[in-house]
C-alpha cells in the first residue's frame, strides 16, 4: 500500500492541526495504521496506532488526551487530530501501515511508510 501524508504546518502552542494519511494500492481495511514522528536530532518515535476496524487505538503517554487517531475505511484515510499542541510536538510526522491484526507501537512491524509531513509548534 502507498501512503500520502498531509496536513502539517506551523501552529502556535495550544493550537490544533489535523494530519491525514491517504492510502492507495491495497485493501485499506486490512492494514493496521500508525503514526510516528521524528524531531530534529532525535530518533523516530511512536505516536499512535489504530486497529483495522478503527475500534481500538493506542497512544504514547505524551500525547494521550491531546491527540485522537481515527480512520475512514470507505475513504482509505486515517486522521490524526492534534489538539493543545506543545513545542515538543515539533517533528516530521510519518504515517505507516502493516498488513495484520491488533495494534502496533513498534516501527519494525510496519512495511509501508508515507513521506512525512512537518509539524512546527511555536512557543
Amino acid at each position: 500500500v502507498q501512503l500520502q501524508a498531509s496536513g502539517g504546518g506551523l501552529v502556535q502552542a495550544g493550537g490544533s492541526l489535523r494530519l491525514s494519511c491517504a492510502a492507495s494500492g491495497g485493501t485499506f481495511s486490512s492494514y493496521v495504521m500508525g503514526w510516528f514522528r521524528q524531531a530534529p536530532g532525535k530518533e523516530r518515535e511512536f505516536v499512535a496506532t489504530i486497529s483495522q476496524s478503527g475500534a481500538n487505538t493506542y497512544y504514547t503517554n505524551s500525547v494521550k488526551g491531546r491527540f485522537t487517531l481515527s480512520r475512514d475505511n470507505a475513504k482509505n484515510t486515517v486522521y490524526l487530530q492534534m489538539n493543545s499542541l506543545k513545542p515538543e510536538d515539533t517533528a516530521v510526522y510519518y504515517c505507516a501501515a502493516y498488513f495484520g491484526y491488533g495494534l502496533g507501537s513498534n516501527s519494525k512491524l510496519y512495511n509501508s511508510w508515507g513521506q512525512g509531513t512537518l509539524v512546527t509548534v511555536s512557543s
